[in-house]
């Protein structure tokens, strides 16, 4: 009986995507990385049904002076979503470091500064949304503070890491986030974020999951954790990919 083939494993692809960036001049670098921030908060928000156009983007994230006073909301919401994942970058490099209430919280604060009331932290949903994008089941509002404080405990559990791949880690909270829905706005993005921020922090690169996988995307979370998890390796090959091709072109 003939064997199949394999094709290299996540991790070698992982491997070789960082030689590829080590070797990369800086610009080529800081290039990749524009676009990639660019296309991760185009997408993330068009998840959301937010579309922003490129000038919109990149006027937010590299233009200092807003011209037009009626494109400032456009333009917080944007650099807000910028400084969240500036977070997550330098919150992935730390020594030690695990993702807690407080982590989620400050992003959800960066997210929407607006739904800080006085100096105090950011307050969790309090009423049941009637009107969302996402229609799978949802904590109650009653059950979230518990639901979030269960959530944190078993990421910060080293039983988890020992028996757990960090992309199946990544993935269930990222899950476990949205059907607890704890912010009256943003949660998706904070899930998405924190799924990121646990990819990075095990050595892989972020994920963009597309617009054009939104309503796959939506179908995965009322599905189940596995057909998220599907999903979610999916994104994340498909992402390694590109950033390889896009290095060995560049070279």
């Amino acid at each position: 009986m003939v064997q199949a083939l394999q094709g290299p494993s996540l991790e070698e692809r992982v491997a070789q995507l960082q030689e590829l960036l080590d070797s990369a001049s800086p610009q080529v670098r800081q290039e990749y990385q524009e676009r990639f921030d660019i296309a991760w908060i185009y997408h993330d928000s068009a998840l959301e049904g937010v579309v922003y156009s490129m000038d919109e983007l990149r006027a937010a994230i590299y233009d200092e002076v807003v011209t037009d006073p009626s494109l400032i909301p456009v333009y917080d919401e944007i650099r807000n979503h910028m400084g969240a994942i500036e977070m997550i970058r330098e919150m992935s490099s730390r020594r030690r470091f695990t993702p807690n209430l407080d982590v989620i919280k400050k992003l959800f604060a960066q997210l929407a500064p607006e739904e800080l009331e006085g100096k105090g932290p950011p307050k969790y949903r309090k009423d049941m949304p009637l009107h969302r994008l996402y229609f799978h089941e949802i904590s109650q509002p009653d059950k979230i503070s518990y639901r979030m404080r269960q959530l944190v405990q078993w990421l910060s559990d080293p039983e988890t890491k020992k028996t757990m791949h960090p992309v199946r880690v990544a993935s269930k909270v990222h899950y476990q986030l949205l059907h607890i829905y704890p912010f009256p706005r943003h949660s998706g993005k904070v899930a998405r974020l924190v799924m990121n921020l646990i990819l990075m922090r095990g050595g892989y690169p972020p994920v963009v999951i597309h617009a054009t996988e939104r309503q796959r995307y939506y179908e995965a979370l009322r599905s189940g954790e596995d057909a998220t998890a599907t999903l979610v390796n999916q994104a994340l090959g498909a992402a390694i990919e590109t950033a390889i091709q896009y290095f060995q072109e560049a070279r």
